[in-house]
């Protein structure tokens, strides 16, 4: 395939993503960037756009149990195997002494700020993979979801509308033996810096009320998110888009999730 080729691709799968909140968008995007991602496996911005397609086809469109989970793990690899193959980690990771898991720690601990994209999107698949996974294979991966998440706080506490945030409050409520508060004061920290992100806000009534058993705060939160006119912030049109349709799902399940 010639790089005329390639780059058709690629430009037909970024417009299908920027037009993500259209029936059939998503899925076109996910073809026409797996078909780029085979052809230049090495191309890092290429790799994270198809993680993050993977992360929300599985979140928000995908209704099959066993395809979802597939989904994230997709995801995760996609953005693993982005980190590995990049330059600048594989010199750290060469260098970094010990065996190859407290290789991985180490080399991650001195990931460069150009490699955050691909630790928030590992990371963030890898847990929502886990979600629906034993307690103790989540417990066996705390330390590497916790590890990459906090390098992504160090370098870049606000991606993905305070992600790394939103990320710790919801993991903490998955993870036995963690005070809730921790997960508490990582929403409203999400909240605090990014309050027109409604993924944010969302995830807080998913993970921290439900668990704490605040089927009233649940609903409102909810119910207020699935109200708001999501023109009044155009730079998170997309996001916000599927935020809403989520709260309104999550809404449908409530008598469900509060047996």
């Amino acid at each position: 395939m010639s790089e005329q080729n390639i780059d058709f691709l690629i430009e037909r799968g970024k417009l299908h993503w920027e037009q993500r909140t259209s029936d059939g968008a998503l899925q076109k995007s996910d073809h026409f960037i797996t078909l780029a991602t085979k052809k230049r496996p090495n191309d890092f911005a290429l790799s994270i756009l198809h993680s993050k397609i993977k992360f929300n086809l599985a979140k928000y469109i995908e209704t099959e149990p066993e395809i979802k989970k597939q989904l994230f793990l997709d995801g995760a690899e996609i953005s693993k195997n982005a980190i590995f193959n990049h330059p600048n980690f594989k010199s750290i990771f060469t260098e970094a002494i010990g065996d190859s898991s407290s290789k991985l720690i180490s080399a991650i601990n001195k990931a460069p700020k150009i490699l955050v994209p691909g630790l928030f999107w590992w990371a963030e698949n890898k847990a929502h993979y886990l979600n629906e996974k034993s307690v103790l294979e989540r417990l066996n991966h705390r330390e590497l979801l916790e590890v990459l998440m906090h390098r992504v706080i160090s370098l870049d506490p606000g991606f993905n509308y305070s992600g790394p945030y939103r990320f710790f409050g919801s993991l903490y409520t998955r993870i036995p033996g963690v005070e809730l508060t921790q997960s508490e004061t990582y929403f409203k920290q999400a909240i605090s810096s990014n309050s027109d992100y409604l993924g944010n806000l969302v995830s807080m009534a998913e993970y921290f009320h439900q668990k704490k058993g605040n089927r009233e705060q649940f609903h409102k939160i909810l119910h207020e998110v699935s109200e708001v006119d999501i023109n009044q912030f155009p730079d998170k049109m997309n996001p916000n888009y599927f935020s809403k349709i989520y709260s309104l799902e999550l809404l449908k399940k409530e008598s469900l999730l509060f047996e």
